[in-house]
């Protein structure tokens, strides 16, 4: 609802872009003089999709959703920074620019947010970045850029907020209004760890937004099918949705029913999308390349933005034709490049990604110990979804079962969180006013501790990943030392038995522990999560009563 004085009238009235432009033009075109024209301030709150390639923003408005258009008129936006030698660009501006600045140009950011620099993964992203990436300071990957005559470097939260002020800025624009509070709801792969989900809270609080939540993608997208569908207010449903966008795969199950979405199990990769695929193609084209003329470009940035560009967009046509062209002007030193690009190839290519994309399937179905008759629908979400072979390959895992491809499936993500951002902030009315999310937690959590029978750390799982939050386990432990004074905690998330190759999420030490030999003192550890993802860990003393803990918040910054 938008307020206004016009002269001395004071009224109030629904008005979109297209109302206050028409208003703004009898002002300027007719002799009407208001003396007052402010807009105030609306109770928006908002759901952003950050996504790896793309970004979309939604808003709740008059008991729907509306999928926010850009200033470029598309309902999704890249999401790509771009600094030249004057100006910094975000979103389409900066993907029409990579050609001129390819080095400054940033893209994937999704895909470093969170990560140490010496994961295995981050190597292998940063050979084919034609931007420069170093390891800063504990480990954290920095992306360098000349920008003004001067080298600078961000993490991957900084870039990332640049996109997220971006959304805020479409959503601002479209609404003719600003946030109330900046408040927004922004989705994650439902397999991020701890420390990317809060480094994508820190990018929205440096994009000066109040997250009131972060929920998983595959569930944002369970929310847009449930209510396009209305299955979440009549018979319930049990509905696998098959999330593979440009950098992520995710996959949950959940069943849907009388305005309950209950997450049974959720499975993913968090470095497994369509950027891969492009990267095969590019890899392709530059043995052709080098074939042909005898010069390997692989080092060269420009080079290889041209060849990225061009088989992105062979990648989307190959969805929709059996074969296509991948020409490249000027590709090397005037010489042009060109290749016939079929669908077979393409698959040859990548057909151990598309066997990949499977295993999340296979895994959710195992932890939700549901058998695939009993899967009622199967959505597809995410671009990289509409691959042929990738839906093949889904219906032969369900014996032939038709696929759902009635949602949008790269707008489905932001539908979904603007349903949530309306439900926390109050906006909602009818029957989403009974709207209820059950989730579960992603990764397993425990503790590092000591095998008996020898010195090696692993983690003792205390909450199984897949467990209905809120949650609450306790474990027992004692001491592995003769007369210890204190004992360490240290926290972990994750699926190996070591506790190193985990995420580690904090410790805290409790200290005044009465000498005894080892194995004689004895601990109860409470491991307490609540709905919002906040797990709270603490450790008591049986002998003294002594307790102490540390409460690590993980999907909320309050």
């Amino acid at each position: 609802m938008s307020k206004f004085w016009i002269g001395d009238k004071k009224g109030t009235e629904d008005l979109g872009t297209a109302d206050l432009k028409s208003l703004l033009q009898l002002y300027l075109l007719q002799d009407f003089q208001p003396r007052k024209l402010i807009m105030t301030e609306d109770n928006h709150a908002i759901g952003i999709d950050l996504g790896t390639t793309y970004s979309c923003v939604a808003a709740w408005q008059a008991d729907h959703v509306e999928i926010l258009v850009n200033d470029h008129g598309n309902r999704t936006t890249r999401s790509y920074v771009t600094f030249t030698d004057s100006k910094r660009l975000v979103g389409d501006e900066a993907f029409n620019q990579v050609g001129r600045f390819p080095a400054n140009s940033i893209f994937d950011a999704k895909r470093l947010i969170g990560r140490r620099f010496n994961e295995e993964t981050v190597q292998k992203d940063v050979k084919c970045w034609p931007f420069k990436v170093i390891e800063g300071p504990a480990d954290k990957p920095l992306i360098v850029v000349n920008h003004k005559g001067e080298e600078k470097k961000f993490a991957a939260e900084d870039i990332s907020s640049m996109v997220l002020a971006k959304m805020r800025e479409i959503a601002e624009s479209y609404l003719c209004s600003k946030i109330s509070a900046k408040n927004a709801v922004i989705t994650v792969p439902s397999y991020f760890n701890d420390s990317q989900r809060q480094a994508t809270i820190e990018a929205g609080k440096l994009a000066g937004l109040n997250v009131l939540r972060i929920i998983n993608e595959p569930t944002a997208a369970a929310i847009a099918y449930g209510i396009d569908k209305k299955a979440g207010w009549f018979n319930k449903r049990n509905v696998m949705i098959f999330d593979w966008g440009g950098g992520t795969l995710d996959v949950s199950l959940l069943t849907i029913g009388n305005g309950v979405f209950d997450v049974k199990a959720t499975a993913g990769d968090t470095h497994l999308g369509g950027e891969d695929l492009d990267n095969r193609m590019v890899n392709y084209c530059v043995e052709e390349f080098k074939t042909k003329q005898n010069v390997d470009i692989g080092g060269n940035a420009k080079a290889l933005r041209k060849a990225k560009t061009a088989c992105e967009k062979a990648k989307k046509a190959l969805s929709f034709s059996f074969d296509t062209d991948i020409e490249i002007d000027s590709w090397y030193k005037g010489e042009d490049f060109h290749t016939t690009f079929t669908r077979d190839k393409f698959e040859e290519l990548s057909m151990d990604i598309f066997n990949k994309c499977m295993e999340p399937v296979n895994k959710c179905l195992e932890d939700a110990k549901m058998d695939i008759s009993e899967v009622d629908d199967v959505v597809l979400v995410g671009g990289s979804s509409r691959i042929p072979k990738v839906q093949e390959l889904l219906q032969e895992v369900f014996k032939g079962k038709e696929l759902c491809k009635s949602i949008n499936p790269d707008e489905a993500v932001a539908y979904g969180a603007a349903v949530q951002a309306a439900s926390l902030s109050g906006n909602v009315t009818g029957k989403l006013q009974d709207f209820t999310l059950l989730d579960v937690t992603p990764l397993s959590l425990g503790l590092e501790l000591v095998k008996h029978d020898s010195s090696e750390l692993y983690m003792n799982v205390v909450i199984p990943r897949n467990s209905r939050i809120p949650v609450s386990k306790t474990t027992h432990v004692t001491t592995v030392d003769d007369y210890q004074e204190s004992v360490t905690f240290s926290i972990y998330e994750g699926e190996s038995k070591v506790a190193k190759n985990n995420n580690f999420l904090g410790e805290f030490t409790l200290h005044g522990i009465p000498p005894a030999p080892k194995g004689v003192p004895k601990f109860t550890v409470y491991f307490d999560m609540d709905a919002n993802g906040v797990l709270s860990v603490s450790a008591e003393d049986m002998s003294t009563r002594q307790k102490k803990g540390i409460k690590i918040k993980r999907d909320r910054t309050k």
